[in-house]
Formats: structure tokens, C-alpha cells, sequence
């Protein structure tokens, strides 16, 4: 069973500033706890990450993932999952629009894992990954 959220945040920085954090996707365990190691696997043309090889633990599921990442400009980013050992799939994005003196974000994720988890299980999962992602991008893109 397949499971999908969003969440927008705002961050008090550019949207370049705050799309170079999101680039910087080596660094990812430095603010999101189930990232325990990244590895860029190759780039794109202008050195932003293609594919990405990673381990991921959440609510005691170990996880080794391989993504590929797309982006446009410091507007829009996504990746898709290639392959897991723990999911059928996985979608994700973070959409940046300028508001103000800082960038409104909107962050999207869907997940199916390959085991079957009960729905509590899986929202639970799902919104620990929405406040990562904008509780702990808006502290790492502060502390930069």
C-alpha cells in the first residue's frame, strides 16, 4: 500500500541558497537522522547529483536505496527510486518559490514498501519524513 504526503515550510533564505542545501545531497545525514550514509554515484553536466546511492533506517526498517535525481534550476528538484531493498517505489520533490525575503517550499513524498506495514505504521513513517524534511532543511540551511 502506497503512501503519499506534502508539506510546505517556509525557510529564511534565497531559493539558490536554499536549493544549494538540497544539492548538497552527500550531506544529507548531517540533518536528516534516517539518512546514515550517501553516496553520489555520478552527476550531471553542471555537478549536481544523478544517481545516488544510500542507506536509510526509519522506525527500525534498514533500507539501502539507489535514486536518481532531476532539476531544474533552483526552482524545482525530484528523484525517483531505482531500486531498494525495502520498497516497490518512491517519489519525491521540493518544489522553491521565492516569498518574501526567504523561499516557501513544498515537499512531496510517496512510498511503497515492498513489505506489507500496517497503516499507522506507514503515516507515521510518512510524517517523521515530512518533519525532517522541513524541521531539519530550515536548521541546516540556517546554520550554513
Amino acid at each position: 500500500m502506497a503512501v503519499s504526503g506534502a508539506k510546505e515550510f517556509e525557510v529564511k533564505a534565497a531559493p539558490a541558497d536554499v536549493m544549494a542545501a538540497i544539492a548538497a545531497v552527500e550531506r544529507l545525514p548531517e540533518w536528516s537522522s534516517p539518512h546514515k550514509k550517501v553516496v553520489v554515484e555520478s552527476t550531471h553536466p553542471d555537478g549536481r547529483a544523478n544517481r545516488v546511492r544510500m542507506n536509510v533506517s526509519i522506525l527500525g526498517i534498514n533500507d539501502e536505496q539507489v535514486v536518481d535525481y532531476s532539476w531544474d534550476g533552483d526552482k524545482y528538484m525530484s528523484w525517483t527510486l531505482v531500486e531498494s531493498t525495502q520498497q516497490n517505489s518512491q517519489q519525491g520533490s521540493y518544489t522553491l518559490t521565492p516569498k518574501g525575503d526567504g523561499t516557501l517550499v513544498k515537499f512531496e513524498l510517496t512510498i511503497d514498501p515492498k513489505i506489507p506495514l500496517p497503516g499507522f505504521m506507514l503515516k507515521k513513517a510518512r510524517n517523521m519524513a515530512l518533519d525532517t524534511a522541513s524541521q531539519g532543511l530550515t536548521k541546516f540551511v540556517g546554520g550554513k
